[in-house]
């Protein structure tokens, strides 16, 4: 049985550790998290995504916890309302979809819980080396013993362990789309009920929606800016500073941004390299691909991407063809899709992408090709 270490707990690892075990192999994921990532903006699973979802057997799950919105209203700079819609939202596209919006931390808990019982998980805990031999991976780890591993897989995100250990320097693939993104929660002070608040102030905005039966505000703030060398307190500081200048409720959403446990910000930005592999390392995922939230297909493509690296080591194992064959396979069956979707981050600068594109992107491939 072949053993595979996956580096990330989110979503696409443990997707991939799903299947994995489903093959036969022997799936162990490291989460640097103690447990779960809570928080976290709503995310989208569409076209090709849901097949993979329902495959998986969480389906009927993820629709039980979408999200439930019946429009949004998009505002002025002081607050007055410009134009409201009750056929789309920015965030999740055409109300009457098929698609699944729901929220990053339901769907995280979703797969976690699904794949518990029979998938080892090591919280707590990050690769700290790699060292390939001619059968395997040598690991080491932040907390405790070094192990061999016959794969090793980088699913951990935009600022990937594994990638920087594997194949070189973060800046190396990293390609700023000229914005950052905050997210944070806190409690629903505007009384929106399932309605969605976008405005623009200059050269920053928001999106605001209520989530957990209307208790709670999720808020996407998001600016303008070339690459920061902010430490994370600053950058906190910094979009405290930029909330605080907004004319409609940027006093109140700035200490919302202060306060909250679930403050997150990072740069807009996509992956881009040749080649997804190395040697007996793959990544996966925003390690591999990240499209930025800005394309709205991160979490499909990180769906897509886990079923068929799984579905391509089991035909590489079935045929003994080895791992090589089989990170071939992927890439080849995975790019194009990943090029359609990461240029829907692109298409439409400050707006998203024509129902038309994202029609197609998410679309685009045959999990069985």
């Amino acid at each position: 049985m072949q053993t595979v270490l996956i580096s990330g707990g989110g979503i696409a690892g443990p997707v991939l550790a799903h299947w994995l075990r489903r093959h036969g192999f022997e799936p162990t994921v490291v989460e640097r998290a103690p447990g779960p990532r809570a928080g976290g903006q709503a995310v989208d699973i569409r076209g090709v995504a849901l097949d993979v979802v329902e495959r998986t057997g969480l389906l009927e799950e993820a629709r039980s916890v979408r999200t439930r919105m019946r429009g949004m209203s998009i505002l002025g700079p002081d607050g007055q309302e410009v134009e409201r819609s009750t056929e789309a939202t920015y965030s999740s596209g055409r109300l009457d979809s098929d698609d699944i919006e729901l929220l990053r931390e339901d769907l995280v808990r979703m797969v976690h819980e699904h794949t518990r019982s029979d998938v080892e998980y090591l919280f707590g805990n990050s690769i700290t080396a790699l060292a390939e031999h001619e059968s395997g991976v040598h690991v080491d780890f932040a907390h405790g013993a070094p192990r061999a591993f016959d794969l090793v897989i980088g699913a951990d995100g935009l600022h990937s362990t594994v990638r920087r250990l594997a194949f070189g320097p973060e800046e190396d693939f990293t390609h700023h789309l000229g914005s950052y993104l905050s997210v944070f929660g806190t409690d629903n002070f505007l009384a929106l009920d399932d309605w969605q608040m976008w405005l623009r102030d200059g050269d920053a905005g928001f999106g605001i929606m209520p989530v957990r039966d209307n208790t709670e505000l999720r808020i996407a703030f998001g600016f303008e800016s070339g690459p920061l060398t902010h430490a994370p307190d600053t950058l906190r500081q910094l979009v405290v500073d930029k909330l605080t200048s907004l004319r409609w409720n940027g006093t109140r959403l700035a200490a919302a941004a202060m306060e909250a446990p679930d403050f997150y910000c990072d740069a807009m930005a996509q992956i881009r390299m040749d080649s997804w592999s190395r040697g007996r390392v793959a990544l996966l995922g925003d390690a591999g691909y990240c499209p930025s939230p800005l394309s709205g297909q991160g979490t499909s493509i990180a769906l897509v991407g886990a079923y068929v690296l799984a579905d391509c080591l089991a035909r590489a194992a079935r045929t003994q063809s080895g791992h090589s064959a089989a990170y071939a396979d992927y890439e080849r069956r995975m790019r194009p899709f990943v090029t359609l979707n990461q240029a829907l981050a692109t298409e439409n600068p400050g707006a998203p992408a024509s129902e038309a594109s994202v029609e197609h992107a998410k679309n685009a491939m045959s999990l069985d090709g």
